[in-house]
């Protein structure tokens, strides 16, 4: 059964973010990926603001939880940044075919954001709009 947990977006500051939210609930980082990690990151066309930001951390909450963030792009992207919709839901799946099952099922209807797809991270990833704008994340990690 796939794991569900929060994904919080923040407009630079998710390092900081983060450190409080380990300095509180304890815990340490399982993956902190920042921007310019990405190979390579012009490929994404990543603006020099962003080379040091968090594309993605995780800290673990109890057995099977992790609390998720990174640094939004949405100004850059066009988008507007509101805080309290700046999170996704985010489901790790246990198969390539679960996380397609999910994926295709949520984005009935929906948006797709970034198709599922092998990313440059070492994921299945991909990101949508459900019909009912509920943002999701989708992923299979094969080396968990």
């Amino acid at each position: 059964m796939a794991l569900f947990n929060p994904y919080l977006h923040f407009t630079g500051n998710t390092e900081e973010a983060f450190n409080f939210y380990k300095s509180v609930l304890g815990g340490e980082f399982i993956k902190l990926v920042r921007y310019k990690d990405l190979a390579p990151a012009a490929e994404y066309a990543i603006p020099e603001p962003y080379l040091d930001k968090i594309m993605y951390i995780a800290l673990p909450l109890g057995k099977n939880n992790m609390l998720l963030g990174s640094d939004a792009m949405l100004e850059h992207e066009g988008r507007k940044f509101t805080f309290g919709d700046n999170f996704h839901i985010a489901i790790s799946a246990e198969s390539k075919e679960e996380a397609d099952h999910l994926f295709t099922g949520l984005s009935a209807d929906g948006k797709i954001d970034m198709p599922i797809e092998d990313s440059s991270w070492g994921t299945y990833f991909g990101m949508l709009t459900d019909k009912f704008g509920v943002q999701w994340t989708v992923d299979f990690d094969p080396n968990l």
